[in-house]
């Protein structure tokens, strides 16, 4: 970056960024592997490893082909698609219902960034893996009916086929917001995510959890426990300087 670059927009990855969710969709996948007959359980261990393999089609698929206990065909047959898809619609619903009785909560300090940002004048975008439904189960609970207003651009699994760590969600997302990645900065809390974002040319903040702390995040313009206390003149400032902080967060120490 050099010093006639401005923040002109924030973009955010949801799951795990915006709200603490991957419990409440591990719970959802147990249960729709339960209602379509399938002797699986995923633990918090597995699921961790699991989430290296972004979308949720392709982490069935991913575990699938690890198992050798499937009474018919395999991963490759041709009925498994439909049971891959019928397996996600069946974990959505369940996530959506996990939503809407307040098992989701917003990571701290992200609403009041939000609103910080809109009020400077500054554009919202999301650039996610996750499917349209999760995000506006998710956002309708915790903004309102009219939250596709506060966002500039939403890009999604429905709109970016390419999973992160593939760049191709955030460049879309740059695209349709007319701004350089230079102007921009995007948040997220994984090491795919932060791949796909820097790939992207984007200074990325990273606010890790449980499932995420692990991995490496080198190349992060900071890594941050949340966003509690976090303003929009801390970022500027950040984002101007261009620092790079590359460290796990256990080891970061004294960020300020």
């Amino acid at each position: 970056m050099n010093s006639r670059t401005r923040l002109q927009a924030l973009i955010f990855d949801v799951d795990g960024t915006l709200a603490d969710s991957e419990m409440a969709h591990l719970a959802a996948f147990n249960h729709a592997f339960s209602e379509v007959g399938l002797d699986w359980h995923w633990d918090v261990p597995l699921y961790t490893r699991l989430l290296e393999v972004s979308g949720g089609r392709e982490r069935i698929r991913a575990y699938w082909e690890t198992r050798t206990d499937i009474p018919w065909g395999g991963v490759h047959d041709r009925g498994a698609d439909a049971l891959i898809e019928r397996i996600h619609h069946i974990k959505t619903e369940a996530y959506e219902q996990a939503v809407m009785e307040g098992a989701v909560k917003m990571r701290p300090g992200v609403l009041t960034l939000m609103a910080q940002a809109l009020e400077a004048g500054l554009q919202l975008a999301i650039a996610t893996t996750t499917s349209p439904a999760n995000i506006a189960g998710l956002l309708h609970r915790w903004i309102g009916p009219d939250w596709k207003s506060r966002f500039a651009v939403i890009e999604d699994a429905s709109t970016a086929p390419r999973k992160k760590p593939d760049p191709m969600v955030y460049r879309q997302a740059l695209a349709r917001l007319g701004v350089p990645a230079t102007d921009c900065l995007a948040f997220e809390d994984s090491a795919n995510g932060l791949q796909a974002a820097r790939a992207a040319g984007l200074a990325t903040l990273v606010t890790p959890n449980s499932f995420t702390a692990h991995h490496d995040f080198t190349g992060a313009m900071r890594v941050l426990p949340d966003l509690n206390g976090v303003g929009l003149a801390q970022l500027r400032e950040w984002h101007a300087r261009g620092m790079a902080v590359p460290c796990f967060l256990s080891n970061c120490g004294g960020l300020s």
